[in-house]
């Protein structure tokens, strides 16, 4: 199977007057659109995505931003799988990696968690005194961070809201971060297990903050011309992208190249000292700009591609921008959704069993043969209010992986055979078949009479050789002492045609 890159966007319109928005997954090699999800007004932060994995088809969760519903597209249909009824219309969605829980938040500052499987719900509790504008979860489930518009943020223990013991005691978070002045825009947890891990954040104050969650503490703050709406950061956490309204994306490198006092070149994290720690982006007017990418349209989503080479921007105006990280050089821009709100974006790869597009290597011929072969994963409704019998029942529906039969007559080889494999490429014996032996002679006769015309041809371009010498040595020599006696003959006779006369003779 060929693993194939793919760009999952939400697209909704300006005003819920105007229509429906939509969900489509593209290509993120040449921007062709490869599924299309209608029906769907889902504002940022309101998407949540459970990957195809595990013999089990995945599922999209979108919140509608008009209505108090949750949505739920399989990857195997065009069409909605499933609509929950819910309490109260959320502002924000997010699921753990594990795709056990769903957790959203409200307008007025509540948060909600459901199990994905049962559609139990677990806790509900007043978490901020304003709404609740995103919602993240550690990178291994045990965390769940909450932000406000009251510029609060807060750390939440997963296993503490989900114990039975605490279920009618009011919640109290792991930890509360304070150092934010405006409603928080984004928030990103970085990799690693809870509480080792960092948390990255944005926020309408012109910053970004990095907030180390085992001190509870703040690292660094990131200064920046204008109000954050959206963050990227990279999987190796050496460097983020803040996007704000206005247009601009501005590239944060976590590390830098210095030198030291013996002149040796070192590298060094930026910042981490603490409250006081204040790094600003247009301290330096020359590398401000040479991280910046200018779009021009408000830019509302982003995120950087599974190779860590790419980095997409959605923009208000439905334009989808792919640039390469390294060079800021902008590759090409997806127009599919002009006049629309990119609300998302992510990069995931190619579902399987993708309708219009299920992998060959799965053996079907339509979608509802792949439904057979990869069951979509399980989604019961989520409830309204706590029922505490169905959550004693705990009645959740797990799918089985097919057991494939394996015959016994593939595996079957004996030590006898294995031996004498082993006897025939690595320990040849002396005593060779006679048919080989045969053989052998009557190459070796083939070879003496190559080897014998090839040494008469040898003798006979030798003879040639050197009768060509011979001739050739003769002529020049017989030329040589004919000019000598010529030169001698001249040297004897003077300018008047006499004989020279020697001296010392009378």
């Amino acid at each position: 199977m060929q693993l194939q890159e793919t760009i999952l966007c939400a697209a909704t319109p300006a005003s819920s007057s105007t229509g429906s928005g939509l969900i489509s997954i593209h290509d993120i090699q040449t921007g062709s659109t490869l599924a299309s999800f209608k029906q769907s007004n889902a504002s940022p932060h309101c998407i949540a995505v459970v990957e195809s994995r595990n013999a089990q088809g995945g599922f999209v969760l979108a919140a509608q931003s008009d209505k108090s519903t949750l949505n739920v597209y399989s990857f195997q249909k065009d069409q909605i799988s499933l609509k929950m009824v819910l309490p109260e219309k959320l502002t924000c969605v997010a699921v753990d990696r594990q795709n056990y829980l769903c957790a959203g938040g409200t307008a007025q500052g509540r948060i909600y968690i459901w199990e994905i499987a049962s559609g139990i719900m677990y806790n509900s509790w007043d978490a901020h005194y304003r709404q609740v504008t995103a919602l993240c979860f550690s990178q291994d489930g045990v965390a769940l961070v909450s932000g406000s518009e009251d510029s609060g943020l807060s750390v939440w223990s997963v296993s503490r809201l989900l114990d039975n013991e605490l279920m009618n005691d009011l919640p109290t978070p792991y930890c509360t971060l304070t150092d934010h002045t405006l409603p928080v825009t984004d928030i990103i947890c970085g990799t690693g297990p809870f509480p080792t891990c960092r948390v990255l954040t944005s926020s309408m104050d012109h910053s970004a903050k990095l907030w180390d969650l085992s001190s509870r503490s703040l690292l660094t703050t990131f200064q920046f011309p204008q109000p954050i709406s959206c963050l990227a950061w990279d999987v190796t956490e050496s460097m983020f992208f803040a996007a704000s309204v206005d247009g601009s994306i501005h590239q944060m490198n976590l590390f830098r190249q210095r030198k030291n006092d013996l002149g040796v070149q070192t590298t060094e994290a930026v910042g981490g000292t603490g409250v006081t720690d204040i790094v600003r982006l247009d301290d330096d007017d020359h590398m401000r700009r040479k991280r910046l990418i200018s779009i021009g349209d408000p830019v509302t989503s982003l995120t950087i591609s599974l190779t860590a080479s790419l980095l997409l921007a959605g923009t208000s105006t439905g334009f989808i921008h792919l640039y390469d990280i390294r060079s800021h050089q902008l590759l090409r821009t997806i127009s599919t959704h002009k006049g629309l709100c990119i609300n998302y974006l992510m990069t995931m790869l190619k579902p399987p069993d993708l309708i219009g597009h299920i992998s060959l290597h799965l053996g079907v011929a339509t979608a509802a043969d792949a439904r057979d072969v990869i069951p979509v994963k399980p989604v019961v409704s989520f409830q309204r209010m706590r029922d505490m019998k169905a959550r004693e029942a705990h009645e959740v529906a797990i799918l089985l992986p097919i057991q494939v039969e394996v015959s016994d007559e593939t595996t079957e080889y004996s030590a006898e055979e294995l031996l004498a494999d082993h006897a025939f490429f690595v320990q040849p014996s002396d005593a060779m078949p006679e048919q080989d032996t045969v053989s052998l002679r009557t190459k070796v006769s083939q070879m003496e009479s190559e080897i014998e015309e090839l040494r008469e041809q040898l003798g006979k371009a030798k003879g040639v050789n050197d009768a060509m010498w011979n001739t050739v040595v003769q002529r020049v020599v017989g030329q040589g002492k004919k000019n000598m006696e010529t030169g001698q003959a001249s040297m004897d006779t003077t300018e008047d045609g006499n004989p020279r006369r020697k001296r010392g003779r009378t």
